[in-house]
């Protein structure tokens, strides 16, 4: 369930901005997109059967994967 006036809560547009920026090679949206993320990622990473930090490490770095993937068509 959405959290009432959840800073974290972006409008579809500024994400989709975001992601652009971020697969243009922006390391300020890449951050942003991050940090956006941050609250989920420490959420899973309790669920994964490994240290909590290798865990969230390891999501950053798929998500990261992610943001580099070209759109696919």
């Amino acid at each position: 369930m959405e959290k009432e006036n959840d800073p974290a809560i972006i409008p579809d547009h500024v994400f989709l901005r975001l992601l652009q920026q971020s697969r243009n090679h922006d390391e300020e949206a890449t951050l942003k997109l991050l940090e956006l993320f941050e609250g989920d990622i420490d959420h899973l990473s309790k669920y994964i059967y490994m240290p909590r930090e290798d865990a969230a490490s390891q999501i950053i770095v798929e998500f990261l994967e992610f943001l580099k993937q070209e759109k696919q068509e």
